[in-house]
């Protein structure tokens, strides 16, 4: 969700306007730096993903959007859906800031099926009452055809009435909703009187009549001042609770951005409703992921997908006046595998037809070079390197004479980092230092390296091929940029060498 509501707009906003001004202006956006094959707003701003689901045949995504401006505003619900989850074919903005519950605005929420119908489950923010107070409640919309959408008679189907003594009535937010045994819940975010986050749970029988189930997960000042955008589910046999919070303080190399995604993983106690946590990791040590939202799909995958920007920062392409904000992460498949999350990115085969050929075995020691035929700045590259002899090893992308990012593995300390302190445009955080690098410490020892590295037009993904570890960060080149070069200290071997362009 995000943002100030303090300020309420008198303007009439509905659905009809929405489109008609996306038609109006889609053209006239600057496509400088959009990505080509990551989820973007036809025009204006877009954070969370929302309600993504499948339905009828495809992948739809919903999120947070402001089609008026490139940055934070009145948020409405634009929609997109996808038959591979690369190829996004945007759809007619699906809810509107139109009435008193939620003229403030639709913030994030979920959807799902039910007896053929599409449901959203969302957040309205109210109209201010006499003291000046927008309150948080909970809504819903129904559609037959995954189109068009009616939000029913009964909104706000979750009132504040409904909350629990000690919870605030203005955060309050992010509804994600899930079927068990025969019972619809929802985890809802909440923030408690002693300024720490906490989940809510809800359940219902029809969608429509809800009921407060339990104090799902109480947070304590050690962990954030409050947590957005929860997501409960199974996977391969563990209860796993995901939520974004709010300033989780810094421990070594994990939560050093100011906002974190954060997997608790534990079982539900469901007599009386309540998650158990065991462990709490984050989800991404890059500088640019948050409140990722996930699906079970028809292949049985779990997959989620993020929000690839950050709070807090300053976002290039609206102070640019591009006229657009925000993309969505590459799709990843979450799996639970020899005790540990796995991350595995998905969808990207579709779009790699044209697989680029593998380099003969290259040897690199103390030296810094080129590989023939690996350069590009929207591609995939992957490599897999005997590290043996290695001491470290720094992968320059999108480089020229004076840009560039770089990804390191340093071997003594089974490391991997990202660093874009060179890669073009300064992104500013409110962050105590630059938010410009980050590392993780990868699991096991090993003498060899695989790495799967997604460039687009302004973003970085890095997957470990083990899925132990995913960075992602954006980068904002000033200059044409598509040198790729290795700089190693001792000895590599490149057994696998590959760029794939992607356009």
């Amino acid at each position: 969700m995000r943002g100030s509501v303090s300020i309420q707009s008198q303007t009439a906003y509905s659905i009809e306007r929405a489109n008609r001004y996306i038609a109006e202006n889609k053209g006239s956006v600057n496509p400088l730096y959009r990505n080509h094959y990551h989820a973007s707003p036809p025009v204006g701003w877009m954070n969370d993903p929302n309600g993504f689901v499948q339905f009828q045949g495809a992948y739809h995504l919903f999120y947070q959007f402001h089609p008026y401006d490139a940055k934070w505003g009145p948020m409405h619900w634009g929609h997109m859906k996808s038959t591979d989850l690369i190829h996004w074919e945007d759809l007619p903005v699906a809810l509107a800031p139109d009435q008193a519950y939620d003229r403030s605005g639709c913030f994030s929420g979920s959807a799902i099926e039910r007896d053929g119908k599409l449901y959203l489950l969302y957040t309205g923010v109210t109209e201010a009452n006499e003291e000046g107070v927008h309150h948080q409640v909970q809504c819903l919309a129904v559609s037959e055809d995954g189109l068009h959408f009616e939000k029913v008679q009964q909104n706000p189907v979750i009132p504040v009435a409904a909350l629990p003594a000690d919870a605030s009535q203005i955060d309050f937010r992010d509804p994600k909703v899930f079927e068990h045994e025969g019972m619809y819940y929802t985890v809802v975010a909440s923030k408690a009187g002693d300024e720490t986050g906490q989940i809510l749970l809800y359940q219902s029988a029809d969608l429509v009549e809800w009921e407060f189930a339990s104090v799902f997960l109480k947070g304590n000042k050690q962990q954030g001042i409050m947590w957005e955008c929860p997501d409960f589910f199974r996977l391969d046999g563990k209860d796993c609770l995901i939520f974004s919070p709010m300033q989780w303080p810094q421990d070594g190399d994990d939560y050093q951005n100011l906002n974190a995604s954060v997997l608790a993983v534990g079982e539900v106690d469901w007599t009386t409703k309540q998650f158990h946590s065991e462990s709490y990791q984050e989800l991404d040590h890059g500088l640019d992921y948050y409140a990722p939202q996930s699906l079970e799909d028809d292949k049985g995958r779990r997959i989620c997908i993020g929000w690839m920007q950050m709070w807090g920062r300053n976002f290039p392409t609206d102070e640019l006046g591009h006229g657009w904000t925000g993309s969505m992460t590459i799709p990843r498949e979450l799996k639970w595998e020899d005790g540990k999350l796995k991350q595995y990115p998905i969808g990207i085969e579709t779009i790699a037809d044209n697989q680029g050929e593998n380099s003969p075995v290259i040897t690199m020691a103390d030296v810094k070079e080129t590989i023939p035929g690996i350069a590009g700045d929207c591609g995939l590259l992957t490599l897999k390197v005997d590290t043996s002899g290695l001491e470290k090893l720094s992968i320059h992308l999108r480089e020229n004479e004076n840009e560039r990012t770089i990804v390191y593995y340093d071997k003594a300390k089974n490391e991997l980092g990202i660093d874009r302190s060179a890669s073009g445009i300064e992104l500013k955080g409110e962050e105590a230092h630059p938010p410009v690098s980050r590392k993780v410490a990868l699991s096991g020892k090993s003498d060899h390296l695989e790495l799967a590295i997604y460039l687009d037009s302004s973003s970085v993904e890095v997957f470990e091929k083990n899925g132990d570890a995913v960075m992602t960060a954006n980068v904002y080149p000033t200059e044409t940029a598509t040198g790729i070069s290795f700089e190693c200290s001792g000895k590599a071997v490149f057994e696998e060498a590959t760029f794939t362009p992607f356009i």
